[in-house]
């Protein structure tokens, strides 16, 4: 107590003496101060400073008597102690609420666009539940639930560019704890007009201000220069359709990333396109006979796809250069084949690839086309099933395509288009017969590949189509 009596004598007397600051081993700093107002900052930690500023304080636990109003004082206590100064806590528990963020989207991907927001303040989730859909430029990416609870609220807005990481929302683990932000943000809306009409009462008593300052102002912003020109211009417009049967939408990222690669596959390549046709008899007779049994042991149809992609592994395999790229000043030579097929979805192309396809039979071949060709349109592919691929198979056919001229996906050097089957006249041993017949087409990069290797690689595609007994005897 002796010692306390010395530090509150000290302390009364402004802090003139620095004997108080070996009293208790820590610091006390003194400084003249005319601000009027108390501010107290503390942590509860195993020690508490706490800051006294300005008017009096009672301390009484440990001074017993009241501070200096001229005095800025800092002192560190055992927590075990309780005083009656007001201490502000700042805590980091959100009270049993999650951020639901937006999750990694891959190596070139650093930003997206927040498409669908599928969950709205007050609704119910489930922990993985999806609740937003983020659109990038190779794939549609769900942001899901963390934990299972209610929305509390929306943080973003769709079509906000958003990164990994990034707040969609809030969930409160706790369903009575949910907040509608919607009603929150209705209720200041509707005082806001209130407001508003309230003061135009007022402005409208005054008659003879405002019609003096109001109808000039009018008068001149509606009799600018613009009309003329516009006069001017009749002529042309009639020519172009009326604006109000017109509407302008924003390009998703998928449909510019699909026109960027387009045009710089125009720009890089040296593309040519040669031809061939391909009578789809044996094929299609084998597909016939095969079908039940196949669908029967396999669980999936056998489709004439797998029998094309078995002749372009054929053809790779004879003509390695077209599964080869060109890299800088280097010729890259794949050993392996991995082939991108061509896929149109609502928001676009894609491209899933079958991985190592060269190890695989028809019903694999079918299971995997299958499999990416419903992720895909469903929109869950991921961007790892789309990276890389060797060489493309484009079915245009499926869509009627009589005849056309692919463009390469880069880094690719080549691609192959399929049309559709249409019987013609064939001659066929001398005598005219109808075929069903298809036009193929392999559009390369004449850089790499020459027109030879481009024509044998075709050729092998319509000898193994046309008769697929030769991928059996290796012929």
């Amino acid at each position: 107590m002796a010692i306390w009596s010395v530090v509150r004598r000290n302390l009364f007397n402004g802090c003139n003496s620095s004997y108080s600051s070996s009293i208790i081993g820590k610091s006390w700093k003194c400084k003249s101060s005319t601000a009027s107002h108390t501010r107290y900052y503390g942590a509860l930690s195993k020690e508490t400073s706490v800051f006294v500023r300005g008017s009096p304080v009672s301390l009484p636990c440990y001074l017993g008597s009241s501070l200096s109003s001229n005095a800025i004082m800092r002192m560190t206590v055992p927590y075990n102690h309780t005083f009656n100064t007001s201490i502000r806590l700042f805590s980091s528990d959100e009270g049993g609420s999650v951020d639901a963020v937006v999750p990694y989207m891959g190596e070139s991907i650093s930003d997206g666009t927040l498409a669908t927001i599928l969950k709205k303040p007050g609704d119910r989730v489930e922990a993985d539940e999806p609740i937003a859909q983020i659109e990038t430029d190779k794939v549609t990416i769900d942001v899901s639930s963390p934990t299972a609870g209610t929305i509390e609220k929306i943080v973003a807005k769709e079509g906000d560019t958003v990164e990994p990481g990034f707040k969609i929302a809030v969930i409160s683990k706790s369903s009575g704890a949910a907040t509608n932000v919607e009603d929150s943000e209705k209720k200041p809306e509707e005082t806001k007009p209130e407001k508003k009409e309230e003061k135009p009462k007022p402005v409208a008593e005054s008659p003879p201000s405002p019609k003096v300052e109001t109808s000039p102002p009018k008068e001149k912003s509606r009799a600018p220069p613009p009309p003329p020109p516009a006069s001017g211009a009749s002529p042309r417009e009639p020519q172009l359709p009326p604006k109000d049967r017109e509407r302008r939408v924003p390009m998703t990222r998928l449909r510019k990333r699909v026109a960027t690669r387009l045009k710089d596959s125009q720009n890089t390549f040296a593309l040519l396109t040669t031809f061939n046709e391909v009578d789809m008899t044996n094929l299609m007779k084998l597909r016939s006979e095969y079908k039940d049994a196949f669908l029967e042991k396999h669980g999936v149809k056998l489709g004439l796809m797998s029998g094309f992609i078995k002749g372009a592994i054929s053809a790779l395999q004879n003509q390695p250069v077209v599964n080869a790229v060109i890299d800088g000043e280097d010729i890259i030579y794949r050993d392996y084949v991995d082939i991108s097929i061509a896929v149109g979805t609502p928001k676009g192309l894609v491209v899933p690839v079958l991985r190592n396809v060269e190890q695989m039979n028809f019903a694999e071949i079918e299971k995997e086309i299958n499999r990416l060709a419903k992720k895909a349109t469903a929109g869950t592919i991921s961007i790892d099933e789309m990276a890389g691929g060797t060489f493309t198979i484009s079915n245009g056919g499926v869509y009627g395509s009589l005849l056309s001229t692919p463009i390469i996906n880069p880094p690719q050097s080549a691609i192959l288009g399929m049309h559709s089957i249409l019987n013609r006249p064939m001659v066929v041993g001398g005598e005219v017969m109808s075929r069903p017949m298809m036009y193929i087409a392999l559009t390369y990069d004449h850089r790499l590949i020459d027109g030879r290797e481009a024509v044998l690689f075709l050729r092998r595609i319509k000898d193994v189509v046309e008769d697929p007994r030769r991928l059996l005897l290796d012929i």
